[in-house]
């Protein structure tokens, strides 16, 4: 079997690329765009109507959502040790971390890269960029002190919620006002931690190479 994956530079599909990567399953890349200005693969829509990636296909079903397909691709692969078990202590961690990523980074993320989806108008855009930048700071404020003295956000295993960690500090922009990494030792800590990876190294080449 052989996965798909709407994919685009920049995006959260890059976070599940890696998640594939790590797991060793053969996937494709359909290559598409996150500007919403430029038409989207009718292919693409029907399985998300928001447009938003990832979208990924496999042999009997297609999802959207990235905290989901991470939740589905690491219970469907166990030998690849990137989640806890069902009835391992971690699970309970392991799931609020992923959803709090996913509705309150990623959406402190919106507020201030898409104003326009906040605003009643255009004047009240830099208002939502503005509550966008405090959002940033204040749920990765939360990340970080959760995180503690852990070697990695779950405790001493390794796992997706860091690659997920990872993924998002690369969307941080300090010329748009928002905070550093460095404002949060722990995130940057595993996140210096998780970009040592082969898989990493693969997925972000170019990220890496324009911010070394």
């Amino acid at each position: 079997m052989t996965y798909q994956l709407y994919y685009a530079a920049g995006s959260a599909a890059m976070g599940t690329r890696v998640i594939l990567e790590e797991i060793g399953a053969p996937y494709e890349l359909i290559q598409t765009t996150i500007d919403m200005d430029k038409p989207l693969p009718p292919e693409q829509l029907a399985i998300n109507p928001n447009g938003w990636i990832p979208v990924l296909i496999w042999d009997d079903g297609a999802m959207y959502e990235c905290a989901a397909i991470n939740v589905f691709l690491c219970d469907r692969h166990p030998e690849a040790n990137l989640a806890p078990g069902f009835n391992e202590p971690e699970r309970g961690l392991y799931l609020q971390t992923l959803v709090y990523f996913s509705s309150s980074v990623q959406n402190a993320f919106q507020l201030n890269y898409y104003p326009d989806r906040f605003a009643d108008t255009p004047d009240d855009e830099p208002s939502a960029q503005r509550r966008g930048i405090r959002r940033l700071r204040e749920t990765w404020k939360v990340i970080d002190d959760q995180i503690g003295d852990n070697e990695w956000v779950l405790g001493e295993r390794f796992s997706s919620v860091d690659i997920y960690l990872f993924m998002l500090t690369t969307w941080l922009s300090p010329s748009r006002g928002h905070p550093s990494t460095d404002e949060f030792h722990n995130v940057k800590r595993i996140a210096d931690a998780v970009v040592s990876r082969p898989s990493v190294q693969l997925v972000y080449e170019e990220w890496i190479a324009e911010h070394e």
